[in-house]
């Protein structure tokens, strides 16, 4: 289990959140660099994380700020596991205005301005 699971489901208890209050935000390879969507559960994708996270709420009816960062050119398990762990390729300006577009959504979901 990786770390994201070990303290979500902690935290969630300590504040008595209900499932579809809790926010998470990762990496998604299937939407391109620079793109931000949100949605209510869903599947896992194989993603590690969500699966661990999923794990310790004991659901997947979470709220998900997925952040695109673009799917290499090769299916490599590898390579795409180099991609997603490794260092951002794009201008680090790219990087730090994606970074502010995903905090401004995560904060109008979390405020109720806006719906995931």
């Amino acid at each position: 289990m990786n770390d994201a699971g070990r303290s979500v489901g902690p935290a969630r208890g300590a504040l008595k959140l209900p499932l579809d209050r809790v926010v998470v935000v990762h990496d998604e390879i299937d939407i391109p660099f620079g793109e931000i969507r949100a949605r209510v559960g869903g599947g896992l994708a194989g993603h590690n994380g969500l699966k661990s996270i999923k794990r310790e709420l004991g659901g997947a009816d979470f709220v998900r700020v997925r952040v695109g960062v673009g799917r290499p050119d090769s299916s490599d398990p590898e390579i795409v596991s180099g991609h997603v762990l490794g260092r951002f390729r794009e201008d680090p300006a790219q990087v730090h205005d994606l970074i502010e577009l995903a905090a401004d959504r995560v904060q109008r979901i979390v405020l109720g301005e806006e719906p995931a």
